[in-house]
């Protein structure tokens, strides 16, 4: 009878198991796989929502669709993304392919159309279910280096019907990792003044100590209260040497589970709440990433499971416990960490820290705050807890703190320059002062009358800065007045030294050209295929403006056959 029982359940744990198509996509190269990025991956301000194909350091590599379908949708952007394709397949998945070199010729064609008649490089359509269908194994695109990619490789995505980004080694693609995941730092954090650690009530690192098959301990510790733990911890493959995240991590306390974090599946919508799951002000400080394995108020990532007590654990006086921390790659390599606790009061008195920050904000309350000319507007629910926090006002340059604290929701900074001489207006923008040489860097600004406005993501330093001086058009590949007979490209040098380039317009003899804007060697490119240039003799003419508007205007003359 057991038997028969067991031979009816079988197929139900099986199904329950294998939830998404096992042999229905493909890999989207002929190469084999060998990752950079690993899905779920800790990024900032995001979790990485695919797989980092390496694609040997080249660029123009075949890039097929995983499966039957039609284009959905075709995005181009300087950054993110750079030129990314969307396929929507009968299963009711889409699979994202980004970071392209270009598109195949019925896309390109098809794509360029619609940039010529917008005059913009940057594009994003949506074409119906029956205009642009790939079959199986088709070559939908060519691998690339575009957008906000530190390198050539393809970004490869799988998202459900929800939007809902998915690993795609679910789905049975697979790649080679016999390797266990490394543990590189333990954190114990004493959840508040009524509860310590070591004689602390504040956060204490532990000593890592490696021992035999992979695993981790570390020296025993007292405590007192409730605590939780955060590690750092990253995994590699066999054929890479990049440090990638892993896949799932579980705590246990005395043998009874705590807390689960399953990195399968996540929402766009909830991504920034990775600094609410990280220790966000190690990060900032130190830039190394510490999982908390606890969940603290706000953070709603849907990849926690099976949690006790949040994750926290309570320890008593005169008590011996165990916790321990299991970590697991995609494909089950594993690592233990052991932490021995013995409940015991704290030697002596902690004296606690002095706050001498001067405002406190609630957290579930808009805050504003003024000073001179600077006014800083935080939404209600920014801050996932009330805190303290510095804010003052000297010579325009706004200083909120320190980004060391995570927010919800973007603050909104506005600047009053009623003082500033009229001619002077329009060039001022309200910059964001990064890393440790404070180097400018420009917020989207408004103005309305008198002020100005800008949102941000973070504290720290913020400042009103002054552009009065035009971008730079250098031609890169050609001279004035020279025959171009045989040039496939036209490539011009664009930079500005503060603001940052705001937009560009290229035409030749009039006409608008599609030029090709990279960032990151600041280079404006022209192909020539596309038969705009049908005359012998050709005025090219190439505005360009930066983001307060200061604009620089460059002519030159060729000749074609």
């Amino acid at each position: 009878m057991r038997f028969i029982l067991f031979l009816l359940l079988f197929p139900l744990v099986c199904a329950s198991q294998v939830e998404y198509p096992q042999d229905y996509f493909r890999s989207p190269l002929d190469i084999p796989l060998v990752l950079s990025g690993t899905f779920a991956e800790l990024r900032t301000n995001h979790f990485h929502s695919g797989l980092d194909i390496k694609t040997q350091q080249r660029t123009g590599l075949k890039v097929y669709t995983a499966a039957q379908g039609h284009i959905s949708r075709i995005k181009i952007q300087h950054y993110g993304y750079g030129k990314a394709l969307y396929v929507t397949h009968p299963n009711g998945y889409t699979t994202v392919y980004a970071h392209l070199q270009s598109f195949a010729p019925k896309i390109e064609s098809y794509v360029k159309a619609r940039q010529y008649e917008n005059e913009s490089y940057e594009i994003e359509l949506f074409p119906s279910a029956d205009e642009l269908l790939v079959t199986a194994d088709e070559v939908i695109a060519y691998s690339g280096n575009t957008g906000s990619s530190g390198g050539p490789h393809l970004h490869f995505e799988i998202r459900d019907k929800e939007e809902r980004t998915i690993n795609p080694l679910l789905f049975g693609l697979d790649v080679k990792d016999s390797r266990h995941p490394i543990l590189t730092a333990v954190f114990a954090y004493p959840k508040d003044l009524g509860a310590s650690v070591n004689n602390s009530h504040s956060r204490v690192e532990l000593r890592l100590i490696p021992t035999k098959d992979s695993d981790y301990k570390v020296e025993p510790i007292t405590a007192l209260g409730e605590l939780g733990f955060s590690i750092g911890a990253y995994d590699q493959l066999d054929l890479a040497a990049n440090k990638n995240g892993v896949s799932n991590i579980q705590s246990f306390y005395n043998g009874n589970k705590k807390f689960e974090m399953d990195f399968k599946r996540f929402s766009f919508n909830e991504t920034r709440h990775i600094n609410r799951f990280i220790d966000y002000e190690h990060y900032k400080t130190k830039r190394n990433h510490l999982q908390k394995l606890f969940v603290e108020k706000g953070n709603v990532l849907g990849m926690y499971k099976d949690l006790d007590d949040n994750g926290y654990v309570n320890v008593e006086e005169g008590t011996a416990s165990v916790y321990k921390v299991r970590v697991r790659d995609f494909h089950g390599n594993e690592s233990w960490l052991t932490i021995p606790i013995t409940g015991k009061k704290p030697d002596s008195s902690i004296v606690r820290p002095e706050n001498k920050k001067n405002y406190y904000v609630f957290s579930d309350q808009v805050t504003t705050l003024n000073e001179k000319n600077v006014t800083v507007i935080i939404p209600a629910n920014s801050f996932y807890e009330n805190t303290f926090i510095d804010f003052r006002v000297s010579n325009d340059t706004l200083y909120l703190d320190k980004d060391i604290i995570p927010l919800q929701k973007n603050l909104t900074i506005q600047y009053d320059i009623s003082n500033y001489k009229s001619n002077e207006k329009d060039r001022l923008f309200i910059a964001e002062l990064l890393g440790p040489k404070k180097y400018p860097s420009h917020l989207k600004t408004k103005r309305i009358d008198n002020t100005l406005t800008a949102s941000s993501n973070a504290l720290g330093s913020y400042a009103l800065m002054l552009d009065t001086i035009a971008p730079t058009i250098t031609p890169v590949n050609f001279q004035d007045g020279k025959w171009l007979s045989k040039y496939r490209y036209l490539t011009l040098k664009i930079t500005d030294d503060l603001s940052g380039i705001g937009n560009y317009r290229a035409t030749i003899n009039g006409k608008w050209i599609l030029t090709e804007y990279e960032y990151k060697d600041n280079t404006l490119t022209f192909d020539f295929n596309d038969n705009i240039t049908t005359d012998s003799k050709n005025e090219l003419k190439v505005i360009v403006t930066d983001n307060v508007g200061n604009s620089t205007t460059f002519e030159a003359t060729f000749f074609r056959k």
